[in-house]
């Protein structure tokens, strides 16, 4: 005898693929916003690039803590809250992040940008821990593949046009931006840019809280025993902390008073070194991990899937490209 399929939740699935246009549409148009700072702020390329570096390390501290809370705690964080109020959760962080953009633009700072920035993805972390499994509750489970492949084809679709909206928005063009329409770019339109994602974020969250389509998505499910997992990452995350510093303190160090250009060679190239041994300390920890895991799974939770961990892997290569 067959079991009636599921149906799914049109209405709660249209909404909730709003919120992953929005990861990629924000996540991509830093592509725009890169050569801006450089040009802003006077920035070499290592520097420039921390706006990326920012952004996407939010991600990584956002699922890092919610990891810990289910590993000590023994309850899904996002679980317990529900899905649609995680996500709720996740926009207004993101437009409080808006927010300290617009703060930071207008005091001309930018650290202030990046800590800006590190906010909205912090809210886009949260968020999008809930919504995979969000998309596959909203309907049968035999189709839940389906409908996170649509909402992943939407997220690219963002991802597609976020740069060329953008640019449109700031310079009047999606051609290759030249040096002196960066140097005249208004820092108004800036600030426009992002109190328009602000008040996006915003929507949406409204649009989820009051949206009686939305179910709470509250999930009792056990959280799979992972001390040692978590652990790992706890002590790759200080060695790469440890790693980075003599990069940072580099910076400290003013340009002009290097005029041997053996002595730039020399820091350039110590600063490659870092950055390759921080390379080294993602990829052998994934990889022992894993090794780990396949002797003794107990305590090592998803690590003991191969292809989790050559996703991470190369995962970690792609943002880091």
């Amino acid at each position: 005898m067959s079991q009636t399929k599921k149906p799914t939740n049109t209405g709660a699935l249209s909404t909730l693929i709003v919120v992953f246009f929005f990861w990629g549409f924000i996540a991509s148009s830093n592509s725009v916003f890169i050569p801006f700072c450089k040009h802003k702020f006077a920035l070499d390329q290592f520097q420039s690039q921390l706006v990326d570096f920012a952004f996407y390390l939010a991600y990584y501290i956002g699922a890092l803590g919610l990891f810990a809370y289910g590993a000590f705690g023994g309850k899904d964080l996002v679980g317990k809250w529900g899905y649609k109020k995680s996500i709720v959760y996740g926009l207004l962080f993101s437009a409080i992040g808006a927010a300290a953009m617009i703060i930071a633009v207008n005091a001309n700072t930018f650290t202030g940008m990046l800590v800006g920035l590190f906010i909205v993805a912090l809210g886009f972390s949260l968020q999008q821990t809930a919504a995979q499994p969000f998309a596959i509750a909203l309907g049968d489970e035999s189709t839940g593949a389906s409908r996170v492949n649509l909402a992943g084809g939407i997220n690219s679709f963002g991802t597609t046009i976020g740069p060329i909206v953008v640019a449109f928005a700031l310079f009047g063009t999606a051609a290759a931006i030249t040096d002196e329409q960066i140097e005249k770019l208004s820092l108004s339109k800036v600030v426009i840019l992002y109190s328009a994602a602000g008040c996006l974020f915003l929507a949406a969250a409204a649009l989820f809280h009051f949206s009686k389509k939305v179910p709470s998505g509250i999930s009792e499910e056990k959280i799979e025993p992972a001390n040692k997992a978590l652990y790992l990452l706890l002590i790759m995350t200080g060695v790469l902390i440890i790693m980075f510093v003599p990069i940072f303190n580099s910076y400290k160090i003013d340009p002009k008073t290097i005029t041997d250009p053996a002595e730039k060679l020399a820091l350039e190239t110590m600063r490659l070194k870092w950055l390759f041994g921080a390379l080294a300390t993602v990829v052998f920890g994934l990889l022992f991990a894993n090794f780990s895991a396949q002797k003794n799974e107990n305590g090592w939770g998803a690590m003991k899937y191969p292809q989790l961990v050559l996703g991470m892997l190369a995962l970690f290569v792609y943002v880091g490209g």
